[in-house]
């Protein structure tokens, strides 16, 4: 059985991933559990602080330490530290899944350098439904053309720090790959004033922060006469921890490289 280390451990994503692990799915069992120093946290147990159960793992903050010892780690952190902790397990010869979001061009190039020699999985979004989105969005935006406009719109908690999020930009990456354009040079990210006429070729991507919503995703293509819309809406964070163990459990047995999730599902 694969040993697996949770950076983040002690936030909503990680205790999610805990309470996945607790049942050592697909194939992983968990020998790490990290947080930052200072931490209240540091020092229990890191399934007793999640409330799923007692993994006799304490919580730490040595990285380091612990992915020695293990074969992959699940980073849902901040991208700056993605970043240290993806150079420290690459250097160790250690597998990793990040699901951090809000990476800088710098940060992804940075990682991308590590996946040179190491396993490394870096997805925005860990669930199946919004993978099979990505697909389908790219798919349609083929046949609808340059007829269609683009617009997407995201809805998450108060407590996100990036905006937009790093689904609804994959999203907009996809569909304006499919047609053939550059979010660069066509992203339009919210409106206000007097702004004109919508041009043919713009994507827009707006961004709404309300309460505890976990996480929808609306694109729309709008023609004259009619309308598409496809929404994905997460319930709760159980559907991403259950994706984000999965890669892991797929990538301990992969060959260095950048994979997505799109990768770990075949899709």
């Amino acid at each position: 059985m694969a040993k697996v280390v949770v950076c983040g451990a002690m936030g909503r994503m990680g205790r999610a991933i805990l309470s996945v692990l607790k049942d050592n799915a697909y194939g992983l069992e968990l020998s790490g559990a990290i947080e930052s120093p200072g931490n209240p946290l540091i020092g229990q147990d890191a399934f007793e602080a999640a409330g799923a159960g007692r993994a006799g793992v304490a919580v730490t903050s040595d990285f380091a330490a612990a992915i020695a010892v293990a074969d992959v780690a699940i980073d849902f952190t901040s991208p700056a530290s993605s970043v240290i902790h993806c150079r420290i397990a690459g250097a160790a010869g250690k597998s990793i899944v990040i699901g951090s979001t809000g990476f800088s061009a710098e940060q992804k190039a940075a990682v991308a350098d590590v996946s040179k020699t190491t396993p490394v999985v870096l997805s925005p979004n860990m669930s199946i439904g919004v993978n099979l989105m990505f697909k389908v969005a790219a798919d349609m935006a083929r046949v609808l053309g340059d007829d269609y406009d683009v617009e997407i719109v995201e809805v998450h908690h108060r407590f996100k720090k990036d905006a937009p999020s790093g689904t609804a930009v994959r999203l907009a990456e996809a569909v304006a790959g499919a047609l053939g354009r550059e979010m660069k040079e066509v992203g339009v990210y919210g409106r206000e004033g007097m702004v004109g006429e919508r041009s043919r070729k713009e994507i827009g991507v707006f961004a709404v922060r309300a309460g505890d919503v976990v996480g929808e995703h609306t694109l729309t293509f709008g023609g004259i006469g009619e309308r598409l819309e496809i929404t994905h809406r997460a319930h709760s964070r159980d559907t991403f921890a259950q994706g984000a163990v999965r890669a892991a459990g797929w990538l301990v047995k992969k060959p260095a490289g950048l994979y997505d999730m799109q990768s770990v599902l075949g899709v």
